[in-house]
C-alpha cells in the first residue's frame, strides 16, 4: 500500500488517545480508541548475562511485571503495555528472550485473571545485523535468530511485535557527524527504504500466521541519534529536526507491508505516521530522561495513544524498584489526559495546547512535532514520485517552518544553526528525486567499503 493522502488532515483533529484506526488487543485495550495508556520500558541493571546469572535475570524481569502491575492495580489503571527491548544476548540466544516473554505473560495473564488489568508485552529484538561491518542485510546468519525470537516469542506472549531496523546506519553514521545531508538521505530513502521492505516482509508474515499484531518501527538508530548528538551540541539542531522528517520515509515502510500500529516510541517520527496512516503510536519525553535528555518533554504527548519512559534500570529507588516508580509517573501522565478527553474536545484541545506552547519554540525539534507543523509537513511526505522526492519535499517545508519561525522571531537560534539553514537548503534542491540518478550520483562520494549495494538489492 502507498499513502497518497492524509488520514488526518486537520491540526485538530490530531490528538492523544485518539486514532482513526485503533488496535485493539488480546485482552482488550483499545489504543487510539478515545484513551492513552502507559507503555513501561525497562531493563536490568549493570550485570553480564550468561549461563551462571540466568537466573537472576529471570528473577529481574519477573520482578519488574509484578511490581509495575502490581502498582498499576493500585493506581486503578485502564491498562499497561510492558515493552520488553531485549538485550544483545537475550537475541543471539533466542531460548533465552523467550523463557523472558513466558515469564512477563504469564505475570500479564495472573492480573488479568484476578483483576481484570489488561496488559500486553510489545516484543523487540535486537537487529543483530548491525554488528556486521560491512553488514550484510539480506543473507546475514544473524536473521536466524532474530527471526527465531520473533516467532517463537510472539508465540510465548508477546504480541506486539516491533524492531529498531537499522539498514544503512553503515551510512548514516558519517553523514550524521558530517552534517551531511545527502549521505544522510541516501541512507534512509535508498538503504533504509529497501531493508525495511525486505524485514517488515517477513515480520508481517509471522505476525499474520500467528494473528499477532505487526506493530511498526522506530529510526531510533538514526533521528534519536541526532537528537542526542544535538543535545550535546555536536551537531546543530536544525539538521537533527531534518533528520527527524525525513526517517518518517523509511518507517512509513513497516505500514505500507501490512503493520498497523502502535508504531514504537523513541523515533519520534510517530505524529508523522499517525497523520498519514491513521494509525496509533507511541511516544516518549520527559518520562525518557532516565535514558537520554531531550528537548521534546511536553510536546511529544500532543497525540500519542501510548506514553513511554524509554528503557529504565531495575534497580532500588527511595520509593521502590526504578520501573515500578515510572509506571507510576506515566500513569499520572495519562490519567490527566483521560480525564481531559472524557471532559470533551474543548478541555482535550486545551491540555494539548499548552503542551504545545510550552515547548514549540525551544527547539526546532520542538516546532516540527506541533500538530499544524505535523499536518503541513506530513502533506508533503507523501505528495512526490518516489521515497526521495517525499522525503526532499518533507525536508524543505521544514526549513520554511524554522524559518519563518526564526522570522517571526518566535524561535531564537544562535548564528552558527542559522548559517546552516541555506546550506542545507541548496544540498537538499541538488538531489535528484529518481532513484538511479541519486545512487550515480552518491557512490563517488561514498566509502564503497562500508556498505553492500548487493546487500540492499541494487
Amino acid at each position: 500500500m502507498k499513502y497518497t493522502k492524509l488520514v488526518i488532515d486537520k491540526p485538530e483533529d490530531l490528538m492523544f488517545g485518539i486514532a482513526p484506526n485503533p488496535v485493539k488487543t488480546r485482552r482488550g485495550l483499545e489504543i487510539g480508541g478515545g484513551a492513552v495508556y502507559a507503555e513501561l520500558n525497562f531493563t536490568l541493571p549493570a550485570m553480564s548475562i550468561n549461563k551462571d546469572t540466568l537466573a537472576r535475570v529471570n528473577q529481574h524481569y519477573k520482578e519488574i511485571a509484578e511490581g509495575a502491575l502490581e502498582r498499576a492495580l493500585h493506581l486503578n489503571s485502564k491498562g499497561v503495555v510492558l515493552e520488553f527491548e531485549t538485550l544483545l544476548e537475550m537475541t543471539q540466544t533466542p531460548s533465552i528472550g523467550i523463557e523472558l516473554v513466558k515469564i512477563m505473560n504469564d505475570v500479564c495473564e495472573k492480573y488479568y485473571q484476578q483483576y481484570g488489568l489488561a496488559s500486553e508485552i510489545r516484543l523487540t529484538p535486537n537487529d543483530l545485523r548491525e554488528f556486521e561491518r560491512p553488514a550484510l542485510q539480506r543473507t546475514s546468519s544473524l536473521l536466524e535468530p532474530m527471526m527465531e525470537l520473533f516467532e517463537e516469542g510472539m508465540l510465548a506472549g508477546g504480541d506486539l511485535l516491533s524492531i529498531e531496523s537499522t539498514g544503512g546506519k553503515e551510512v548514516s553514521d558519517d553523514a550524521l557527524m558530517m552534517c551531511d545531508i545527502k549521505g544522510l538521505m541516501f541512507a534512509l530513502t535508498v538503504l533504509g527504504v529497501r531493508d525495511m521492505q525486505f524485514i517488515w516482509k517477513k515480520i508481517t508474515a509471522l505476525a499474520n500466521k500467528h494473528n499477532k499484531i505487526a506493530a511498526g518501527d522506530s529510526a531510533c538508530g538514526f533521528a534519536n541519534t541526532a537528537m542526542v548528538l544535538a543535545e550535546k551540541k555536536y551537531i546543530p539542531t536544525v539538521f537533527a529536526a531534518l533528520v527527524r522528517v525525513i526517517s518518517v520515509v523509511r518507517s512509513i515502510v513497516a505500514m505500507e507491508e501490512g503493520a498497523i500500529g502502535p508504531e514504537k516510541d523513541c523515533g519520534y517520527e510517530g505524529p508523522f505516521l499517525k497523520a498519514i496512516t491513521g494509525i496509533p503510536i507511541s511516544m516518549e519525553g520527559k518520562t525518557a530522561a532516565c535514558a537520554h535528555f531531550s528537548p521534546i518533554g511536553n510536546i511529544a504527548f500532543a497525540c500519542t495513544d501510548l506514553w513511554s519512559n524509554e528503557s529504565v534500570q531495575n534497580i532500588k529507588l527511595l520509593s521502590g524498584m526504578a520501573p515500578t516508580a515510572y509506571l507510576e509517573q506515566l500513569e499520572y501522565d495519562v490519567r490527566l489526559s483521560n480525564e481531559a478527553l472524557k471532559l470533551g474536545k474543548p478541555h482535550s484541545q486545551m491540555l494539548q495546547q499548552l503542551l504545545v506552547n510550552s515547548d514549540i519554540y525551544t527547539d526546532p525539534q520542538a516546532l516540527i512535532l506541533a500538530p499544524e507543523n505535523v499536518i503541513r509537513i506530513s502533506k508533503e511526505l507523501i505528495k512526490g514520485e518516489s521515497y526521495i522526492a517525499n522525503a526532499k519535499n518533507g525536508a524543505l517545508v521544514t526549513l520554511d517552518i524554522i524559518e519563518e519561525a526564526l522570522q517571526s522571531e518566535q524561535l531564537k537560534l544562535s548564528e552558527m544553526e542559522t548559517g546552516y539553514l541555506p546550506i542545507l537548503r541548496e544540498d537538499l534542491q541538488s538531489i535528484p528525486e529518481d532513484e538511479s540518478q541519486f545512487v550515480e550520483m552518491m557512490l563517488p562520494m561514498l566509502d564503497q567499503s562500508k556498505f553492500i549495494l548487493a546487500e540492499y538489492g541494487l
